[in-house]
Parts: C-alpha cells; sequence; structure tokens
C-alpha cells in the first residue's frame, strides 16, 4: 500500500506541474498577438466554415480555460480570454475545440466511442469509490464484500476506459488544428510553433490523467487478487 501512495503522491505532483506549465505557456502565449488580428471567435467561425460547417454555434462561455465542444448542442463553448482574444494561444486554443466539432462532423470514432461512454462514465464516476470503498469495508464479512469490491472495480475500470479513449481524441483534434492553421494561413511559422507547443501542454494534462487512472485501478485490482488468495 505504501507503494501505491507513494507513485500516488509522485503523480500528483506531476500533475501539478503539468498543469502549472500550462497555465504558464497560456498566459505567455497569451501576451503575444496574432499577426492577422483575428479573435477567436473568428478562427473558429472560419475554421468551422472552412471544413462545411455551418451548424454550429461559438459561444462564450465563463471560467478560466473552460474551453470545450459540445456534440449534444453542437457548441464550441470559448472561455472569455480565447473568445475575445487576439493572441497565439486564443487562435490556438478555438481552432482546437473546432478540431472536435470536424471530428464530430466526420464521425470520428474514437469521439463517437467516447461520446457513447459519456453516460455510462457519469454513473461509474459517481458510485465507483463509495462501492470500493464499502467492499474494503466489509472485507472481513464473507464473499458478498468481495463482489461489492469487484463491481467498484468494474464501474472504476469504465473511467479508466473513457481517459484512456480521451487520449487519442485530444491529439487528433490539436493535430487538425494545427494543419488547418498552417494551411489556412492563420500563423506565421513562428506563430505555429508557439501554438504547437501550448497545445502540447494541453495533452499533456489528459496523459497524467490516464496515467493517474491506470494506477489507481492496477492498485485495486492487486487488492482484490491478494484478498482472494486469502
Amino acid at each position: 500500500m505504501g507503494g501505491y501512495f507513494l507513485l500516488a503522491g509522485i503523480l500528483f505532483l506531476i500533475g501539478m506541474a503539468v498543469n502549472s506549465r500550462l497555465k504558464s505557456k497560456f498566459s505567455e502565449y497569451s501576451q503575444i498577438p496574432l499577426s492577422n488580428g483575428m479573435s477567436g471567435k473568428e478562427v473558429a467561425e472560419k475554421m468551422l466554415h472552412e471544413n462545411g460547417i455551418y451548424d454550429v454555434q461559438v459561444i462564450s462561455v465563463p471560467g478560466f480555460l473552460s474551453d470545450h465542444y459540445n456534440p449534444s448542442d453542437k457548441t464550441v463553448n470559448l472561455s472569455p480570454e480565447v473568445f475575445e482574444g487576439r493572441s497565439i494561444s486564443s487562435a490556438a486554443v478555438a481552432a482546437h475545440e473546432c478540431g472536435h466539432a470536424v471530428q464530430h462532423a466526420t464521425a470520428y470514432q474514437m469521439l463517437m466511442l467516447r461520446s457513447r461512454l459519456v453516460p455510462v462514465v457519469q454513473i461509474s464516476s459517481n458510485l465507483s469509490q463509495w462501492v470500493i470503498l464499502a467492499g474494503l469495508g466489509w472485507m472481513g464479512f464473507g464473499g458478498g464484500s468481495q463482489m461489492l469490491l469487484l463491481i467498484g472495480i468494474t464501474l472504476f475500470a469504465a473511467s479508466t476506459l473513457f481517459s484512456i479513449i480521451t487520449l487519442p481524441v485530444e491529439y487528433d483534434a490539436s493535430a487538425r488544428a494545427l494543419r488547418w492553421m498552417e494551411t489556412a494561413h492563420i500563423t506565421t511559422m513562428q506563430e505555429h510553433d508557439k501554438a504547437a507547443d501550448a497545445l502540447k501542454w494541453a495533452a499533456r494534462t489528459y496523459v497524467v490523467a490516464a496515467v493517474s487512472s491506470i494506477a489507481t485501478l492496477v492498485y485495486y485490482i492487486m487488492i482484490f487478487m491478494n484478498r482472494r488468495d486469502d
């Protein structure tokens, strides 16, 4: 157990470092104006239209780095800094979120799979920890608690699978955004490198989340296997 908590602590610190670096990069590149003077909203609408997408609305939502694409109502939701900003970071984030809209419009398989998992994950993420804790607490009371632990692990595995599937979805959206910004001449060569750097750090937050979830799942499985053999 001590080894797990050490690993969890290390992953937690790495996650904090990556998030801090992401915020630092966003802040740095938000101070560099985009040479063409376009706002994040304008970049997003241009990318959507040039990809033949006219049924997706670009709107502003409150919060810092709260940017996301909502496939259920077909909206690209941009934080105020991105929506109104005319910087490299604003363009990069706006294009990335539109990358998800393009994925949706072209039925990108991994996005479709992730979307189908959302209802399951909403339930499993709320229940898994409570069921696992109950299984661990009642382990000495017979096989019923062992089954409870297994159910909790299965629920947690759904969340882990979701975090793994998220990785190719996020990397693909960034790749689409960067290709489009280059071919549409949204960024200069120097600006393009900075946009790629910003999106690289954003993607790493998902990598840390996936690794942490996998490590936790393995730990729970090891507990189950050890208790089953007792």
